[in-house]
Parts: C-alpha cells; sequence; structure tokens
C-alpha cells in the first residue's frame, strides 16, 4: 500500500514538472536601423561630379612621397581630367595645387583636403577654421583630395570675374597665371610669376600639351634652357643682369616683375623672346 501510494506522488510530481517546463519563445527579429545621411547642395555637386580614382580613395589627406614631383605624379591625371572638362589649363590647376598646398604638405590639406585655399564665401557643405591673410578665416573642407580638384574648377568657371581667363588659348599658362592675379584669385603680388616658375621649372605644360594634342617640341621655344636661369640661394636681379650684360630693367620687363625681389628657383628670362600667343 505505501509503495502504491509513493509511485502515485511520484508519477503526479513528474507530470507537474513536465507541464511546467515548456520554455517561453520569444521574439528575437532583429530590426535594422537605417541610416540617413543629409548632404547639401554645395557638397553633392562636386562630389556626384568627381570621378572616383581609386589610388587616391585608398586614404584621406595623402601626403605624396618625393615632394614636388611626388605631387605632380599623385594629381596630374585630376588636373587632365579638368582641364578636358572645364578647360582650366591643367598646368596652372597643378602649378596652383603645388603653390597653395605646400605640395601636398600644408596644414590646411592636412586638416581639409583643401589643396587650393578656396575659402567658405557661399559654401554651405563642411567647414575648418584657419589663419591667411587674417586669424580664424573660413575654408572649404572636403572628404577627399579629388572633390577640391573638382571645386577649383567649379569655382573658376562658376564666377564672371574669371570668364576673361577662358577666352585665353587653353595651353597660355602665363596668360592665365597673371589673370588669375588681376580677377583677384591671389593678393601676392609675385603669384603670377611663382606660377610660371613651378610651370617651366618642372615642365607642366606638357600636361596642357597631352590634353591638346601637342608634342612636347611644341613649346621648346619657350624653356629653351639657353633663355632661362633659374634662382640660386643669394642670387638678385643686379647681379644676373650683370652676368648676362643686360639690364635690370630689362630683366623685369621680360619677366613681368613689378618689384626689386626675386625668389630662390624662380625662373628667369635672361634674353626676350616670341611665346607665338
Amino acid at each position: 500500500m505505501l509503495k502504491r501510494i509513493l509511485v502515485v506522488l511520484v508519477i503526479g510530481l513528474l507530470s507537474v514538472g513536465c507541464g511546467g517546463s515548456k520554455k517561453a519563445t520569444r521574439s528575437t527579429k532583429r530590426v535594422k536601423k537605417t541610416r540617413t545621411v543629409v548632404r547639401t547642395n554645395s557638397e553633392l555637386d562636386v562630389e556626384e561630379a568627381a570621378t572616383p580614382d581609386d589610388n587616391l580613395d585608398n586614404g584621406v589627406n595623402p601626403v605624396p612621397k618625393g615632394g614636388v614631383d611626388g605631387y605632380i605624379e599623385q594629381y596630374a591625371a585630376i588636373a587632365k581630367e579638368e582641364m578636358e572638362l572645364y578647360g582650366i589649363p591643367a598646368s596652372i590647376t597643378l602649378a596652383q595645387g603645388i603653390l597653395e598646398s605646400g605640395a601636398g604638405k600644408g596644414e590646411l590639406v592636412q586638416k581639409a583636403n583643401n589643396h587650393f585655399g578656396i575659402k567658405c564665401h557661399d559654401w554651405k557643405g563642411q567647414k575648418v577654421y584657419h589663419d591667411d591673410d587674417t586669424q580664424g578665416e573660413c575654408f572649404r573642407k572636403y572628404s577627399l583630395p579629388k572633390f577640391s580638384y573638382r571645386d577649383h574648377s567649379l569655382f573658376l568657371t562658376g564666377r564672371k570675374r574669371y570668364t576673361d581667363l577662358f577666352k585665353l588659348p587653353k595651353d597660355d599658362y602665363e596668360g592665365w597665371a597673371k589673370g588669375l592675379r588681376r580677377a583677384g584669385y591671389a593678393t601676392d603680388k609675385k603669384y603670377p610669376q611663382k606660377l610660371i616658375s613651378l610651370i617651366e621649372r618642372y615642365k607642366l605644360y606638357t600636361y596642357d600639351g597631352e590634353v591638346l594634342g601637342k608634342a612636347v617640341e611644341d613649346y621648346d621655344k619657350v624653356t629653351d634652357n639657353n633663355n632661362q636661369h633659374t634662382v640660386r640661394k643669394g642670387e638678385t636681379l643686379f647681379r644676373l643682369a650683370k652676368k648676362y650684360k643686360v639690364t635690370v630693367d630689362d630683366l623685369k620687363k621680360w619677366n613681368g616683375i613689378d618689384g626689386d625681389n626675386i625668389f630662390e628657383g624662380q625662373v628667369i628670362y635672361i634674353k626676350p623672346f616670341d611665346r607665338g600667343y
């Protein structure tokens, strides 16, 4: 009798335990979160127009190796494309990029990928503040260098004060260099000569020729080494005039120099010539 009672109790307990052991199932459906990225019109104008370049997409703020030569190698293809699309000489674009960005090593490039020193103006995209003519000025910021190049083209083509530049021959880098200064792109009086010196020292005009289908020989009359002198440290106009048996006034006239100062690395023409424009 006792055994029968114990068996009944055990069976009862087991049946209760089994019935209560059902695990409640929970819905584990995951809700996929979506993120909306809002871009301003100014950013879209630049980013949608720019052509991707895998070599430049690998990192933000890439610093070219090898100084100026490295900069040219890295950005020449973009400058040529901008010339094809917008008519700005590739030589001018590269020279401005080298000069304004310190060949890719300047602070503004590192902070904002801004290769041309373009200030905010009516910009609605990202911004950074940087000391330039005055303290804490507002400059445009780009996610990649190629967008800075595209915005440079849009900046020049979209403003009436630069209209006359586009009437020049597409490889007239001297006319462009002087025209940019007259139009107010830069306040430095030596800006045109600095651009011209870079173009001729590094033969950036060859990229204009590639876009226009011209041979390098077509530019020989401009870059004949017998016609120019690259300024060395400590040299002055007076010393160069004496060396080449010309007058200081002639050197100023042939090179478009207003004052008496020249800088190391500047290319100086030491006799008159016909540019053929």
